[in-house]
């Protein structure tokens, strides 16, 4: 297979032996699984979430036995064997198969093996596209990019036995399916890329605390189905759980909260009296995000500003318009504590995000901007003073100075600013882009502007929604998006022009945690809407089918199973 790019599949396949190749390269196609043309595939067979862009059934399988074995173009690259393993290591594992690595052959023959190339100089308009062609005598997977790779070698793995995601030596594996009497691949010819370059997942830290093993759990999730962005809601009224060294008090006091509000006993209030709290160290969000990357998620944090500050403020009351006191809050809500906007306050927040800067090296950093009370503006003669020197309207433009502050400070340092809609009023500078949560009013307005949009709108992304009928369901927080509702979405609203279009970017589930304590609740809210949001983003938008992705559905169920994920059974 070295030396060429194109794989011609005929009734006698080219591939000698029993060989499985990866290529990154062209991502150009030749020939045809069959003479007679396209079989169409079966959900059973092909249980791929997202559906691919195009997808022929083969005949046979590819069978891998202790003789296949696995050829690197180059063998010294460690981001192809890094990727290459985050594949090959499970399915060692999983299969006790040897798999060894050597180099590639200089010529096509190749059996037993699999083969991944390498040939970046070939990287094609869409970074994340793929091309995977699978015999019974062998396979090829290309991409141009890591990215792609990355792609390519999770569909791979979702044609692999559901029992290669048994976690070894983890409480579920006991009771997770035996592996299967042989280890085989459906054959196939695959042509993939995806509809949005943005395809992400929320999941807010700041209300509980989640262990960074759990992250790196979620990030596997999302790299499964193709989802490349993971926000984290890091700061909040409940919680500060990112270390910032030049200020420590951050998660020294804003990391931790006397108690938590039980269920929704707002009036008359009742706490569970117990402390909660935690925090990421700065070395373990750095390896969160090496961790990330390498499955190539990009980890994106959210630091709010200028509201739900109140963590912020307990540990640095000075930041306040009134001087507090403050607490870290115990309740869920929007609370009337806002930074003031004094220079002080500038300083403290330019500090704090030149810190997170030095840890995530993305090109976002989105700072909220969302729900912000103005009563203590009104009452303060710092931000008057402010309304008055830049001779703005009021509270709300001065909010929009607030965030343009910021965004500038960002931009400087080579950075792009999300915000929540809110943000929108008052002026945005070009870079900014905005995150719709109300709905897609926001970003239909964003579009229009110029700017780049990203949906998250409440009755198709919330994930904190009820998913049935409240009676039979754990207490959310309201709202209710079932499984159908997320898969109907469509991030593109018809009001846009082509060219408005474009700056739909994609959009991102959200995972709000205020009745969301566990792990394991998150992962059941977060399942199965997870897999209805990636076919979204990822799959051509003609192409999608309720009763297709169901069907698919189900045998990605037993794949959860077996990697011991909680998840609400579909209807």
């Amino acid at each position: 297979m070295a030396g060429g790019d194109r794989l011609i599949l005929a009734p006698a396949a080219v591939i000698v032996g029993t060989a499985l190749t990866l290529t990154i390269g062209s991502t150009g196609c030749a020939g045809s699984s069959a003479a007679t043309g396209p079989v169409r595939p079966a959900p059973e067979r092909y249980p791929i979430i997202p559906a691919p862009r195009r997808i022929e059934a083969g005949s046979g399988e590819l069978r891998l036995d202790r003789a296949t074995r696995i050829m690197l173009s180059d063998p010294t690259n460690p981001e192809l064997r890094a990727l290459a393993e985050v594949l090959i290591a499970p399915l060692r594992a999983a299969s006790g198969l040897p798999l060894p690595i050597s180099p590639e052959p200089a010529a096509d023959d190749a059996p037993h093996a699999i083969v991944i190339r390498l040939a970046p100089d070939s990287a094609p308009t869409e970074p994340e596209s793929y091309r995977l062609v699978v015999t019974r005598r062998g396979a090829i997977l290309r991409a141009a990019t890591p990215a792609g790779l990355a792609r390519g070698l999770q569909t791979l793995r979702q044609l692999l036995p559901p029992a290669l995601e048994r976690r070894v030596g983890s409480p579920t594996a006991a009771s997770a399916p035996a592996g299967p009497a042989r280890w085989a691949i459906p054959a196939v010819e695959i042509e993939d890329a995806p509809r949005f370059r943005y395809r992400g997942v929320l999941l807010d830290v700041a209300r509980y605390f989640y262990p960074p093993e759990f992250i790196k759990q979620v990030v596997d999730l999302l790299a499964l189905y193709k989802l490349n962005s993971l926000q984290l809601h890091l700061t909040d009224d409940q919680g500060w759980r990112l270390e910032i060294r030049k200020y420590p008090r951050l998660t020294q006091v804003g990391a931790w909260r006397k108690e938590t509000i039980v269920g929704k006993n707002f009036d008359p209030y009742v706490g569970d009296g117990r402390p909660h709290g935690g925090f990421y160290t700065q070395e373990q969000m750095r390896d969160l995000v090496a961790y990330a990357a390498a499955r190539q998620v990009t980890i994106i944090p959210e630091i709010e500003m200028p509201g739900h500050a109140r963590a912020a403020l307990a540990a640095y009351p000075e930041l306040s318009c009134t001087g507090g006191p403050f607490e870290v809050s115990t309740r869920w809500g929007v609370h009337e504590d806002i930074f003031c906007p004094s220079e002080q306050t500038f300083a403290f927040l330019e500090d704090v995000l030149t810190e997170v800067m030095q840890i995530f090296p993305g090109s976002y950093i989105h700072i909220g901007g969302d729900e912000v009370p103005k009563k203590e503006w009104k009452e303060s003669p710092v931000a008057q003073e402010v309304i008055r020197r830049e001779g703005l309207a009021g509270e709300e433009e001065l909010q929009s100075y607030f965030i343009r502050r910021i965004e500038r400070f960002l931009i400087a340092h080579g950075r792009r600013l999300i915000g929540w809609d809110e943000i929108l009023e008052g002026g945005l500078a070009p870079e900014a882009t905005v995150m719709s949560w109300r709905g897609v009013a926001g970003g239909i307005e964003a579009a229009r502007q110029g700017h780049d949009v990203i949906m998250a709108p409440t009755n198709r992304t919330y994930f904190d929604y009820y998913q049935g009928d409240s009676i039979a369901e754990p207490l959310a927080i309201g709202g209710f998006v079932p499984l159908d509702s997320v898969y109907a979405f469509e991030p593109v609203p018809a009001q846009l022009t082509a060219a408005e279009a474009a700056h739909v970017l994609g959009a991102e589930g959200c995972v709000w945690t205020e009745y969301i304590a566990t792990p394991a609740s998150v992962e059941y809210m977060l399942l199965p809407r997870l897999l209805a949001l990636a076919e979204v983003l990822w799959s051509p938008k003609e192409a999608r089918s309720w009763s297709a992705f169901m069907a698919r559905l189900r045998p990605q169920l037993a794949r959860l199973d077996a990697m011991g994920v909680k998840y609400r059974a579909p209807p």
